[in-house]
């Protein structure tokens, strides 16, 4: 048995309360991290297939088709705007602790380049190449996210703006998570328009990423629980926590 002195409340953890030992916390961490690329060349293999990203997303993918920074810079950028507007919203409510999404921001959008870069020299030879790759895109994303929810130690900055947001309207967490998603689609598309005066970088793969990351991501979840139970919890661990209201179907991406 862990000895109580060595157990410690985690204040990093996205539950209310929870017991750990220093091994199970750096289990959770690597598996945060893992989860983190996965999540990331999800969204690269997505790019590659050209037919569109996830939602939040789709802003850096149509920024970086015209401009001169890679897509993982133009996500880092928009994550920190995120967190810079969840101070803003949140004031006196909001916790320093929660400044830990910076180094998440810089991590995803370092994993999205390198991802791209493993995936330039794949090539889309039909129409029907460009679904599989976008279809396997989405789920590689939808394990990256479920593995961060099993890892269960930090919030993404675009789940911290989401739940700012919910925080300051007193609304549900899913209902403007929708609104969130629609509003990066639409502002992503105008900036199409702008650049090219048409529609680029969002498609019907970015619909289909909407409907199928969610969903596949909590089948996920739920197929992940025995490895938390048995590798990431361990048998010492005492979970005393209740989650927030943050689903797998409510992540942002």
């Amino acid at each position: 048995m862990v000895p109580s002195a060595q157990r410690r409340r985690h204040p990093f953890l996205i539950v209310k309360e929870i017991n750990l030992s220093r091994t199970e916390l750096f289990r959770r961490y690597m598996f945060f991290v893992l989860g983190t690329f996965v999540m990331a060349f999800g969204i690269s293999l997505s790019a590659k297939a050209g037919l569109g990203t996830s939602p939040i997303s789709s802003i850096p993918y149509v920024l970086s088709l015209d401009l001169p920074l890679t897509m993982g810079t133009f996500t880092i950028l928009l994550n920190f705007a995120f967190i810079l507007l969840q101070i803003a919203l949140l004031r006196r409510d909001y916790k320093p602790i929660q400044l830990l999404q910076v180094a998440t921001t810089f991590l995803l959008g370092f994993f999205i380049d390198v991802s791209s870069s493993l995936v330039a020299g794949l090539t889309m030879g039909s129409y029907l190449m460009q679904w599989a790759l976008a279809l396997l895109g989405c789920l590689a994303l939808a394990l990256g996210v479920s593995m961060e929810l099993t890892a269960n130690v930090v919030l993404q900055s675009g789940e911290g703006m989401v739940a700012a947001i919910a925080q300051v309207t007193h609304q549900g967490f899913s209902k403007v998570k929708v609104r969130f998603d629609v509003t990066l689609v639409l502002i992503a598309v105008a900036i199409s328009f702008y650049l090219f005066g048409s529609l680029d970088g969002v498609r019907e793969g970015t619909v289909a990423a909407a409907l199928l990351v969610g969903n596949i991501a909590k089948f996920l979840t739920r197929k992940l629980k025995p490895f938390e139970r048995h590798f990431l919890r361990g048998t010492t661990a005492r979970d005393t926590s209740e989650k927030l209201e943050l689903q797998p179907d409510s992540h942002p991406l």
